[in-house]
Order: structure tokens, then C-alpha cells, then sequence
């Protein structure tokens, strides 16, 4: 494990998306600059990251206004293509200027699991700040928290890593790393939080408005399957049958807190009861 005293940017951060998720905008986006400024004293963003990312958190800003004003359309989904692009360069870590900090580096959960290293991400977690200005629904939770379906769906979610272990891609192991703090805060608050809110959030939930629910579930599971190109065909399987669980459960809460907890409860017993991330060969 990798500590060192930039960790103390990622506590704005941290304490930023819980504003959020408290409906404490103000708040939340003051926190946010306070991280940005953090990273750039310490050289963890460079002006170019921070620059363009001050702008189109700009051009996310002004969407909702610019929404209304139907001679302005054009100007309206050029700005939604700028977002949409940036959110996804974000994921994949294509915006130049970011330093994330490494945490752990080739590490094991257990004496089965093959090594993996992990980072500290500045830049992923920004294209939740931008979806939160540009689409102000994303944690709106108008409707009737249906808590029973929701909780069943996660019978078949946490099936799915027993089936992995037919399959050869895991085998069980009890793992509770050292680590496993940093493992679950990281995972919970920076992965969980972008990805759900990109992909249940934003994309199931426009769909869902528009058209039908069903369609914005299945849409959403199959890009979310195809983010995960870089594992392989297997893991984008599993990711898009996983998807449709975390889309299930968004969908019967309609609260985007309760698809990261269901996708982090998920995450973190893969991390616990099996070798992760994958079967040491």
C-alpha cells in the first residue's frame, strides 16, 4: 500500500459527492473546488486538465437553460455531445493532464488471486459533477422506493460470481486484505458513483423517461457490458448480466444511491469471499 500526504486531496473529493447525494449542491460544488485547487498545487491535475474541465463543467452548466430555449437546440445537443464525449474520455483515462495517485501496486488479496494495482482517480469522478449540472433528474427519486423486488434482485446479481467459478474465471476465497478500507472507500464513493450515474443515472433513466423502461435498462447493460472491453469478452458478459442487475435495482428505488450500493455490495463480496480480480494462472 502506497500512502503519501496528496491522499488528503481525495477527502474534498470524497466529502464533495456526499454533498451532492445530500442535495447540498452549494456545497458539494464548492468542495469540488477546493479538491481541483488541491490538485493542481500538488501536481496532481495540470492546467490543461483543469482548464478544460472548468469548461465544460461550464458547457454542463448551462444545458438545463439552454433546454428551454428551442432556437438554441443545435447549440443544446452540441453541448450534451461535448459532455457525453468528455465523460467517456474520462473513464478511460484519455484527458490528458491528470496524475492519479497509485494506491496499490501489484498487490494480492489472497495467495489464489492474481495481482492487480489500483489508483486514487481524479479525473473519472468528474463526469458525475458534469451529469449533475447538465441533467438535473439524475438523483431526483420521485418515485416510491419498491424496497422487496429490489432487494430480490440481488439473489441473481451475487449469482453471478458463484456461475463465475463454474466457469474457471474465479475460484472461492476468503480475503479481508489489509487494504480492504481503501478498496471500499475508492470503490464505493469514486468507481461506483461515475459509473452508475453515467450509465443508470443518465442513460437507463433519459431512455426509460422517452421511451420505455425496458429499453433504458437493456441499453444501458449493454454499453455498460461494452466499457469493459479491456477484460475481455467473458468479463463484458458478466458486466452487461450484472448491468441489468444494478438497472433492476435503480429501477424498482429509483434512487442512483441505491444502484451504487447494490453495485458495491456486489464488488466488495467478489473482494471478500472469491480471488480477485480474476484466478491467478
Amino acid at each position: 500500500m502506497i500512502l503519501d500526504s496528496a491522499i488528503l486531496i481525495w477527502l474534498p473529493l470524497v466529502l464533495a459527492i456526499g454533498a451532492a447525494f445530500a442535495r447540498q449542491q452549494r456545497a458539494a460544488f464548492a468542495l469540488l473546488g477546493l479538491t481541483l485547487l488541491g490538485a493542481f498545487v500538488f501536481d496532481r491535475i495540470e492546467l490543461i486538465a483543469l482548464i478544460s474541465s472548468l469548461v465544460v463543467l461550464g458547457v454542463s452548466y448551462r444545458l438545463p437553460m439552454l433546454a428551454l430555449n428551442p432556437k438554441m437546440k443545435p447549440i443544446y445537443y452540441l453541448g450534451w455531445g461535448i459532455v457525453v464525449l468528455w465523460c467517456v474520455m474520462l473513464f478511460v483515462h484519455l484527458i490528458p493532464g491528470f496524475n492519479n495517485l497509485q494506491v496499490l501496486d501489484k498487490v494480492s488479496a489472497g495467495p489464489q488471486s492474481a495481482p492487480f494495482s489500483m489508483y486514487l482517480n481524479l479525473d473519472k469522478p468528474l463526469a458525475f459533477f458534469a451529469l449533475l449540472l447538465a441533467y438535473p433528474m439524475l438523483l431526483s427519486g420521485e418515485s416510491k422506493i419498491r424496497i422487496k423486488p429490489a432487494l430480490l434482485v440481488m439473489i441473481p446479481l451475487l449469482s453471478l460470481l458463484p456461475v463465475a467459478v463454474m466457469l474457471g474465471a474465479l475460484k472461492p476465497e476468503f480475503n479481508l486484505p489489509s487494504w480492504w478500507w481503501l478498496f471500499a472507500l475508492n470503490n464505493l464513493v469514486l468507481t461506483c458513483v461515475a459509473e452508475e450515474a453515467l450509465f443508470r443515472g443518465f442513460i437507463q433513466q433519459s431512455l426509460s423517461r422517452r421511451f420505455d423502461w425496458r429499453l433504458g435498462l437493456v441499453v444501458a447493460s449493454i454499453l455498460f457490458g461494452l466499457a469493459h472491453f479491456a477484460g475481455g469478452p467473458l468479463l463484458m458478459v458478466f458486466a452487461g448480466l450484472a448491468g441489468i442487475g444494478y438497472g433492476l435495482v435503480f429501477h424498482f428505488t429509483g434512487r442512483l444511491w441505491c444502484a451504487v450500493l447494490a453495485h458495491f455490495v456486489f464488488n466488495f463480496c467478489h473482494l471478500v469471499f472469491f480471488t480477485y480480480p480474476i484466478l491467478a494462472r
